[in-house]
């Protein structure tokens, strides 16, 4: 078993983990919760023996093997399915000796080195890791492909592969789904069911916590504190004890008449489809859990739109794409007011492209697309992280958008967002990804839109800002639409949802558990289909494969020199962010070094952008190639 004895853990000098004892036996599944920056993933690094406790004991049984998610992935040609399968170090090395064994003829040390391959399951290994790519979205054609044809996210993807594919008695999986869409995370809660060894999740996904664990251990003001059963079950337990403490009793009251007054509204005019019914359900339970809420930090509401003209968005017989290329055909979709939808589908399938027509970033490539006169956007994107001024603070964001605002009033509304005091006057550069999160949520939020597009809005959220934004999107009066694979947020704020497949846009006549039903039943249609097919003539194969290669040759070239260019200007950004990190260098003795780094800094993004630019574009042909 893991056992935590009178723990104190830190990083620098802020006390993360304050005399803490915890105990998690053999095949246990437990999410690790607790708000951004808590030590949950310096516990993780303490697990791995990456960092040593100030004071106490930390027992992991020494026999075990313990795999986590590689966060680097090397830019190597080496195909999606070796890449995977070369994280089983143990394997490799069998196989490496059994190659040694055969060219010095010796029988001996071939027989054994067969048996112990058989033990470590390397005959079914390529098998196994072809199952676990397809489940996370790989493409047969795709397992051939080199790592350094794939973007991050998808070779975050790989990443994962491995650790899945790598025999384990201990699994630290460390927010797993972030790079996920929704139905590789519903395969990725099938595989960790099955899963026998000890398994510590630290997740923000409430859905996937669900169904992936039997216990909670949250840190609370530098402690952990154990629950037992699910992330709903915690949340019960934190509601009642809240409850006996009558901590903020009125507070907890004031938002529970504001939430059981929109279920009552909403159950007014509420159809009887099973999206409207489980709605109300998730609103329901939110409701009964709010006490478990109430001392969060977190707390704020969207304001009426300035105007709300009806309809906001009209479009018809719309094509949308890229170039020349087209993604999605005769997309028809009208918004008004009210409108709260949740666009499902593949990744890849085109629910980016249509948030990004309907923020204005694409234009059609053909069809009717009318807007209305007064619409005011407000659009979340991960990328717009990257476009926040890392020179200014969160306060200075928020004058930019209203100069006759004063300094206290925008403090106050800042507050609601966690930026309380000194946080609000700090520099943007050194921020977490929860953090600018937070920020561009505020900016949006500010200035009253009557239209909300979230694309994965939740990724780097904790739990109770997950929460609080749920709660805000309630009494949201314009239209919304959600691209999103926490599946909690999706159930509890959308009205409808829409298919995104095959190049088509349309309505979804279920809740999310017809569409779980949906994706599974495509995947075992996928897996017939592929049984089916005739023997594919693999010399042939192998030839055209080369001659493809060949072609792609020239673009490879160009990845391999862009990959080392962004590697360089990575490593050195990376240098440059953690000197930005250091506190004193925002004294004003430091006010010259700081200028340089900030310079040095834009300086290194705009290549970085460049290099990034041109590795996509050389990608691209080879796609292009190999497809």
């Amino acid at each position: 078993m893991i056992k935590l004895s009178d723990v104190t853990l830190m990083r620098g000098n802020k006390v993360l983990l304050d005399e803490v004892s915890a105990q998690i036996n053999p095949g246990q599944k437990v999410a690790l919760i607790g708000a951004n920056g808590c030590g949950k993933s310096s516990l993780f690094a303490l697990l791995r023996n990456e960092l040593s406790v100030e004071s106490g004991d930390c027992n992991v049984p020494a026999q075990w093997r313990i795999v986590s998610v590689a966060q680097e992935t090397p830019a190597t040609e080496r195909s999606a399915l070796d890449y995977v399968i070369d994280g089983d170090i143990r394997l490799r090395a069998l196989q490496a000796d059994l190659a040694q064994a055969e060219a010095c003829h010796d029988g001996a040390a071939i027989g054994k080195l067969h048996g112990q391959l058989d033990q470590s399951g390397a005959y079914t290994v390529e098998a196994r890791a072809a199952t676990i790519l397809a489940g996370l979205g790989f493409t047969q054609e795709q397992l051939s492909h080199g790592v350094n044809a794939f973007s991050g996210g998808w070779r975050m993807r790989l990443n994962l592969a491995q650790a899945l594919l790598c025999p384990s008695d201990l699994l630290l999986l460390d927010e797993p789904t972030n790079h996920l869409d929704l139905d590789a995370v519903i395969w990725l809660e099938k595989w960790l069911q099955r899963y026998e060894g000890t398994l510590i999740l630290i997740s923000h996904d409430k859905a996937f916590i669900d169904s992936a664990v039997s216990g909670i251990i949250s840190v609370e003001h530098k402690k952990l504190v154990a629950y037992t059963g699910n992330y709903s079950s915690y949340e019960k337990q934190r509601a009642e004890r809240a409850r006996l403490q009558t901590i903020e009793f009125e507070k907890q009251q004031a938002k529970r008449a504001h939430l059981e007054s929109f279920i009552n509204r909403f159950k007014a005019k509420a159809s009887k489809a099973k999206q409207a019914q489980s709605r109300i359900k998730q609103l329901q339970k939110m409701e009964d859990l709010l006490p478990a809420h109430a001392q969060s930090q977190f707390n704020f509401v969207f304001a009426q739109p300035t105007t709300l003209p009806n309809p906001l968005v009209q479009m018809s017989e719309v094509k949308l794409g890229y170039g020349e290329i087209t993604i999605l055909n005769q997309v028809k979709l009208n918004l008004v007011p009210g409108s709260r939808i949740g666009l499902l589908g593949r990744n890849g399938q085109g629910k980016s492209t249509l948030i990004k027509l309907l923020a204005g970033v694409l234009a059609p490539q053909q069809g009717e697309f009318t807007i209305a006169q007064g619409l005011n956007v407000g659009y979340f994107a991960q990328h717009q992280l990257e476009t926040l001024d890392p020179t200014a603070n969160a306060l200075l964001h928020i004058q930019r958008l209203d100069e006759k605002a004063t300094e206290q009033s925008i403090r106050d509304y800042l507050g609601g967002f966690g930026f309380q005091g000194d946080e609000a006057i700090s520099p943007v550069a050194p921020m977490s990804g929860g953090e600018k999160a937070r920020l561009v949520l505020a900016m949006i939020v500010y200035l009253k839109p009557n239209l909300l597009l979230l694309d994965e809005p939740t990724n780097h959220l904790d739990l109770e800002m997950r929460h609080a934004l749920n709660i805000a999107l309630q009494a949201f009066e314009g239209a919304m639409v959600l691209v999103s694979h926490d599946r909690f947020l999706l159930s509890s704020v959308c009205e409808s949802f829409y298919l995104v497949d095959a190049g088509e846009v349309n309505p979804f006549n279920g809740d999310l558990e017809d569409y779980k039903t949906w994706i599974l039943s495509q995947d075992k249609s996928s897996q017939q289909s592929a049984e089916s097919e005739p023997k594919v003539d693999r010399k042939a194969e192998k030839r055209k494969q080369a001659e493809l290669r060949q072609q792609a040759a020239p673009y490879k070239k160009q990845l391999d020199k862009y990959e080392k260019h962004m590697a360089t200007a990575s490593a050195k950004l990376t240098e440059i962010e953690a000197q930005l990190a250091e506190p004193d260098m925002y004294d004003d003795k430091n006010k010259a070094k700081l200028m340089t780094l900030l310079a040095e800094q834009t300086e290194l993004k705009q290549q970085l952008e460049e290099s990034e630019l041109h590795w996509l574009e050389a990608q691209e042909a080879i796609e292009n190639i190999l497809r």
